[in-house]
């Protein structure tokens, strides 16, 4: 899964205002700030509220209100983790196969992480590297 795919699920050319081939653009972009309609198209990917995705990538919803309305960017780290999440689900996606079934896995709990569901461990790196795990073993045809 490329830096292409990543970029998709961030809302693509319409959102980012360039075409993105490679994971250094991506990274470019992410230094600068992603412009904050990329939380809107990554919580309609995955089906959730801007209220909702906003807790989970630690930015206020005020915050994020109000740079939605001035088209304003998001800082790095908060562009960071937007990614991140971005990444994990374009993951899910290709080796689930399936959209709507790789968002029924990211939010249905699992024993392989100790009960939780994998969209609440997306928060830290440390949880999101778990969830990769997970997916691996999964793209190999371990039980998870």
């Amino acid at each position: 899964m490329g830096a292409a795919s990543i970029a998709e699920v961030l809302g693509g050319r319409e959102v980012l205002g360039k075409v993105i081939r490679k994971p250094d653009e991506l990274a470019r972009l992410v230094r600068q700030g992603l412009p904050a309609r990329t939380v809107t198209a990554l919580a309609e990917r995955l089906q959730i509220g801007n209220n909702v995705l906003s807790r989970k990538l630690g930015i206020p919803q005020r915050t994020l209100t109000r740079r939605l309305s001035q088209r304003s960017l998001l800082t790095p780290s908060e562009s960071d983790r937007t990614v991140r999440m971005a990444r994990v689900y374009a993951n899910a996606v290709e080796l689930i196969g399936d959209a709507g079934k790789a968002i029924e896995w990211l939010r249905t709990p699992n024993r392989a992480l100790g009960g939780e569901r994998p969209i609440d461990q997306l928060d830290t790196d440390v949880g999101a590297q778990m969830v990769d795990d997970v997916l691996g073993r999964i793209a190999y045809g371990v039980y998870s």
